[in-house]
């Protein structure tokens, strides 16, 4: 075996000269301790080597182990150049961009190399949620730890970085009953971290925040545990197979859904908080918010629909169609499927709409689109919103740098975090201007040589996807509207709280409170 090389040699590393494998052993030396030294030189030429191997390397257990030590690198620039509380609230954060794409390729490559046994996939997933949740994507953040946890229940990062991040998302919530509840969640992690090897500042953050909280928690609701509620009597077996359907998928509009799938959390509680208006200004937030959750709902409904039908619909029947040979998907469920994914796409513009309104940013309505609220003009060459810059709202901070995982036909924002998002947006596109065609999934997309081949069987107009994929890309897109829910009910009460604390306290407040709209109100005319 080689030795290592000392310091001063890492730092002068050239992937040419020598073989990819020890390039990788020596670029992982070299970023941790160049991250030790806070030798921000070496982190850089670190990234320049490990890009350099990337072709080398490429989709393999390897090069997921590349992708790793990259996303590494990219956090010990990112603590370098972001310290204090200042640079905490910083909305934009390059290093942090190329860190969460790293470790999303990683994450990505060890899922499809699970089986040789790379053993980086805990960590990266770790990191990755870690992150998210530093950003303000503590939903997608719990995602992340739990399939961290799938893989190996014992590690204990996982657990004791989740049971922080929900202290911070109980916090945050102003229905204080499922606070409480999410703290007790909070509390079991946390213990059973403290349970396992950590790293030592972990250990102390961790145990400082499960003393806080079992101070506010009272033991006995502590250990009557979370709920083992049943359905009522009431409920059908149909309606049942849908909420234990929408729990397992964690689709509910509530952040019980995000610790447990009792029956308690198979409903949609999420609302806006309470809210200070002028008096001349009506519940049009309420509205607004209600419409989207309905939306969102009945999006959700026709997309388990879709997924479940069996047989032929009879509003199928005699719609006469012509066989195109490439296994096409024409039903009502299919469309059902395509409907659910417009909805939830649309939902994120909705989004933007309410909050350009909501803290009055004065953006022309036509001009209002998710992606590009957060800049001076809508420009994404542009800075940040002064308003938006350092803002300390962490949910509004989540829809951000949700925001960034999105890809539009515009000038700086084609580029996003999320890997597929360029293919999403033109799969939308298509959906809604042009042309996508679902097939059965024993059809596979032809190689240029057989479309070249068969071009007198190639549908050339259309856009073409297995159901499957695009299937799993609506319940995708679905769970990222939910989220963004979430962070916005969140991100709105916090707001309040600020607005409250800089108030006139001689200022009279009219208490205005809102009826229930009851559910045997919903039925259809």
């Amino acid at each position: 075996m080689d030795n290592d090389p000392p310091y001063e040699a890492l730092t002068k590393l050239d992937p040419a000269s020598v073989p990819a494998l020890r390039a990788l052993k020596h670029l992982g030396q070299l970023i941790d301790q160049a991250t030790d030294r806070r030798d921000e030189s070496a982190l850089k030429h670190a990234i320049a080597v490990g890009e350099s191997l990337l072709q080398k390397l490429g989709d393999t257990a390897r090069g997921a182990t590349l992708h790793y030590y990259l996303a590494n690198a990219w956090a010990g620039l990112r603590h370098m150049r972001r310290q204090g509380d200042t640079a905490r609230w910083e909305w934009e954060q390059p290093e942090a961009e190329s860190e969460i794409i790293h470790l999303r390729l990683a994450v990505q490559m060890a899922r499809a190399h699970r089986a040789t046994g790379w053993n980086l996939g805990c960590p990266a997933l770790t990191n990755l949620g870690n992150l998210m949740n530093t950003v303000g994507r503590f939903v997608e953040a719990i995602a992340y730890w739990d399939e961290a946890l799938s893989i190996d229940p014992t590690f204990g990062m996982a657990r004791g970085n989740r049971g922080y991040a929900l202290s911070f998302y109980a916090h945050g919530l102003h229905d204080r009953e499922s606070a409480a509840i999410l703290l007790r969640a909070a509390l079991y992690d946390l213990r059973e971290a403290l349970q396992r090897r950590l790293q030592e500042d972990a250990r102390i953050g961790f145990t400082a925040v499960r003393e806080r909280i079992e101070r506010v928690l009272d033991p006995a609701f502590v250990a009557k545990g979370p709920p083992t509620d049943e359905p009522p009597k009431r409920a059908r077996p149909a309606e049942i197979k849908y909420r234990r359907w929408a729990l397992a998928h964690r689709l509910f509009l509530t952040p019980l859904n995000d610790v447990g799938d009792s029956w308690s959390a198979a409903r949609d509680s999420l609302t806006l908080p309470p809210m200070v208006t002028p008096l001349d200004q009506g519940p049009k937030h309420a509205g607004f918010f209600n419409q989207m959750k309905q939306e969102f709902v009945s999006a959700r409904y026709l997309f388990y629909e879709a997924e479940n039908e069996e047989g032929v619909h009879f509003s199928d029947r005699d719609v006469l169609l012509f066989n195109t040979l490439d296994y096409p998907a024409y039903s009502l469920a299919t469309e059902k499927l395509k409907c659910a994914f417009r909805m939830s796409y649309s939902l994120l513009d909705k989004i933007s709409y309410f909050l350009n309104d909501y803290l009055s940013l004065g953006i022309p309505e036509k001009r209002v689109s998710f992606r590009s609220l957060w800049y001076e003009k809508g420009d994404r060459s542009k800075p940040l919103r002064p308003d938006l810059r350092q803002r300390e709202n962490w949910p509004f901070r989540g829809l951000f740098w949700l925001s960034k995982d999105l890809s539009e036909d515009a000038a700086g924002f084609r580029e996003a975090l999320e890997p597929d998002a360029r293919d999403v947006a033109l799969i939308r596109n298509h959906l809604e201007h042009k042309y996508l065609k679902l097939h059965d999934d024993i059809w596979s997309e032809p190689s240029d040589a057989e479309a070249h081949e068969l071009s007198f069987l190639t549908d050339s107009l259309a856009r073409s996807l297995r159901r499957s994929d695009f299937a799993a890309k609506t319940l995708r897109l679905m769970r990222t509207a939910r989220a963004a829910f979430i962070y916005l009910s969140l991100g709105v009460w916090q707001e309040e709280r600020c607005r409250e604390s800089s108030r006139d306290p001689s200022q009279i407040i009219v208490p205005n409170p809102l009826d229930i709209w009851e559910d045997d109100w919903k039925r259809s005319l």
